[in-house]
């Protein structure tokens, strides 16, 4: 992996990255300035095949039922906003615009097939980072808030009517945290089942909703907010 020199973002990137280190990147305003439902995506393990530290725009590889799964929301009229930890960017492993190559990589994979995010929102920061995106718990890395809370600031979006998804109890413990309605655990690529599962057990409650299940498809069955989206693509397609 390329190790980049210095703490300084590369020219391409610059825009994205605010003063505070995070990437913040909005690619569609939704036509309503009123608050409604968003749609949190983890990217690895989520959207993409996770494989480490994803790095480079040929080993992109949507999920099985990715697409399928932002379509719905798009259809929904539901902001689709990424959220996810890069901390290799914080321990120099890849730069900002490699990250920024291989979101551009899994936009294309997703438009080829209809799909469309609505912003993407990305944390450097790690207890083991270089400086100066060491920090021993940023408010902004999950399972801290804070990256949807900055997508509220930056879209018109209602939290508490709003779904994540994730692979890991990080991800639904964020969307918890942030006071989302409930959060669906992907066990596909889960690495520790068994400890994944534990950790979202403990985040349910009547105010935050958790769902376990193996497939990206099921979801759409499984979040209120997509439900309408899900049986008029079925029916446009019967």
């Amino acid at each position: 992996m390329p190790s980049p020199e210095g703490p300084s973002v590369p020219e391409t990137s610059a825009q994205f990255v605010g003063t505070d280190g995070l990437w913040v990147q909005v690619l569609r305003q939704p036509d309503s300035g009123t608050a409604g439902p968003a749609l949190f995506l983890d990217r690895d393990g989520t959207i993409v095949e996770e494989i480490g530290h994803l790095w480079r725009p040929q080993d992109v590889r949507l999920l099985p039922g990715a697409a399928a799964l932002v379509v719905a929301a798009n259809r929904a009229a539901v902001p689709v906003v990424v959220v996810s930890n890069q901390s290799g960017v914080g321990r120099r492993l890849f730069s900002w615009d490699d990250f920024a190559a291989v979101q551009e990589r899994m936009m294309d994979l997703l438009a080829a097939q209809g799909a469309f995010i609505d912003a993407v929102i990305a944390c450097p920061y790690h207890a083991d980072a270089e400086p100066p995106w060491r920090h021993p718990d940023h408010p902004a890395r999950k399972p801290n808030a804070g990256m949807l809370q900055r997508a509220a600031q930056r879209l018109p979006i209602d939290v508490g009517d709003s779904w994540i998804v994730g692979d890991r109890a990080s991800d639904l413990a964020a969307g918890r945290n942030a006071g989302a309605r409930g959060g669906l655990l992907i066990l596909s690529q889960t690495v520790d089942q068994p400890g994944e599962l534990r950790g979202v057990q403990i985040l349910a409650s009547t105010q935050f909703r958790v769902f376990v299940t193996p497939t990206l498809i099921d979801i759409l069955r499984l979040v209120p907010l997509l439900r309408p989206a899900a049986i008029n693509g079925a029916a446009a397609g019967s």
